[in-house]
């Protein structure tokens, strides 16, 4: 009886895991379709060309240009940010001495 409380304890933390890690089901738009379609053919997708022998590569192109813009600005990682560092002297106060 012991065993099989745990087995059940641990199907049901198992399957509420998996829950929450599920995307949302929500519909999307006519709109919203068709916007992305247009910003994939902005950045070199074209929809309908007839080249389907590089049709992965392509898609993944112009979806790695759109990230690149829409995340660059967003993503807390990357290169450094503008400005200037000094390391490795002393601090200097306005009369040239050392702060201390």
């Amino acid at each position: 009886m012991k065993c099989l409380f745990k087995a059940a304890v641990i199907g049901i933390s198992l399957a509420a895991s998996v829950s929450v890690f599920a995307q949302s089901n929500a519909p999307i738009t006519r709109a919203q379709v068709r916007a992305e379609l247009i910003q994939l053919e902005r950045n070199g997708y074209h929809v309908g060309d007839g080249d389907q022998a590089h049709y992965p590569e392509a898609i993944q192109e112009a979806e790695a240009r759109i990230a690149a813009r829409n995340g660059a600005a967003a993503s807390a990682y990357g290169g450094a940010a503008a400005g200037s560092v000094q390391a490795g002297g002393p601090a200097v106060d306005g009369s040239g001495a050392a702060a201390r």
